[in-house]
């Protein structure tokens, strides 16, 4: 099978990639227009694979997506670019209109396109899996209910707000013009390869260096903490043996104040490096409280019983497993993480990414 991924040098979109070429034997094709949050040095270990082919473009541009997909005639496509980060979008949400909305109208159609000049064998086997995120629900009021799948939708932030849109646009495809779409929606994953800006990696980087620890507020946001490795299965397993038209939830079982997840980060490295920079007595005394950012949601949750029960999939890592494993990660891959805050990550992208191209 030839699988087409979008946004896969991404957090997410590379640890799909990684998952599919270690575990599988289906071919990848690449399309990212590696933005700030996308970085090669995330795919190195298997760049060299034949069954790896990059194409550096923007999922806004229609023509380069025809061309994708005439070139390389994928029988899925995995839907995971996306402008993704929530402080960004309040700065800023024009970036988020434009990939997340305008995008996804661009991907769709090229795709209806390509779908209605298949053969039909070819044609009734492809999908069109778009990976969401559950920050189209909202938040969450008390401590027990959970975001299903039939959850109404109440965005907060212009980068939920856009998510939503695609959504939308996606189950209209459906709807109206009969593309054969699978939709998921996960929680906040974490793992190797996080862009330092967000609150796991950024809380360990910060720590290691003697900076402070912003939280936000009081710091008792909860959400659902998923494993990025979790994830790339439970995704690869929904567009193999996920059904046509269903969305499937998919959740780490792990609630987490960020104020706890904080501490806990800060507990590992009391353990795993006891010499601390200059001046700190101990990690946790590098926590500080700043002003909370506008329309931050409370609680998030998951209910993924309707994954568990019909696809068999549930995750690995517990939170106590995983968030060990991301933190003795960076403390033993400082090149890729040194390289994206010194910002040599994008450096000859240009020519990388045509080198890349076949």
């Amino acid at each position: 099978m030839k699988i087409l991924v979008t946004g896969g040098a991404g957090f997410i979109g590379s640890a799909v990639i990684r998952h599919i070429i270690h575990h599988t034997q289906n071919e990848v094709i690449n399309v990212d227009k590696l933005t700030y949050a996308g970085n090669l040095d995330s795919l190195v270990e298997v760049e060299s694979n034949e069954r790896y082919v990059f194409e550096y473009v923007d999922i806004c541009e229609r023509q380069a997506l025809d061309r994708i997909l005439c070139a390389h005639q994928p029988d899925v496509v995995m839907h995971l670019a996306a402008e993704s980060h929530v402080d960004r979008s309040i700065d800023g949400p024009a970036e988020f209109i434009e990939t997340n909305i305008i995008g996804t109208y661009s991907l769709l159609e090229a795709a209806r396109h390509y779908w209605n000049r298949l053969d039909t064998v070819k044609k009734s086997r492809f999908r069109f899996h778009h990976i969401s995120t559950d920050e189209v629900y909202g938040d969450l009021d008390g401590t027990d209910a959970l975001f299903t799948e039939s959850t109404a939708y109440a965005p907060s932030s212009p980068y939920s707000a856009s998510k939503a849109s695609s959504d939308h646009l996606v189950r209209a495809w459906l709807r109206t013009y009969g593309l054969p779409i699978i939709v998921t929606n996960c929680s906040n994953n974490y793992g190797p390869y996080h862009f330092p800006e967000k609150l796991i990696p950024l809380m360990i980087l910060n720590a290691l260096d003697g900076k402070p620890l912003p939280i936000y507020g009081d710091g008792m946001q909860i959400r659902d903490w998923l494993y990025v490795e979790d994830h790339a299965r439970a995704l690869y397993k929904v567009v193999t043996e996920g059904k046509v038209g269903e969305t499937y939830n998919i959740g780490g079982h792990n609630e987490k104040a960020n104020i706890e997840v904080v501490k806990t980060i800060c507990e590992l490295l009391e353990e795993l490096v006891p010499n601390k920079p200059e001046g700190v007595a101990s990690y946790k005394d590098l926590i500080t409280y700043v002003k909370d950012r506008p329309g931050h949601d409370v609680r998030y949750a998951i209910d993924a019983a309707k994954i568990e029960r019909e696809l068999g999939w549930k995750p690995e890592e517990t939170f106590e497993s995983g968030i060990r494993k991301t933190v003795t990660w960076y403390l033993k891959n400082s090149p890729w993480w040194t390289r994206v805050l010194d910002g040599s990550y994008t450096r000859g992208r240009l020519g990388v990414s045509q080198q890349g191209q076949q």
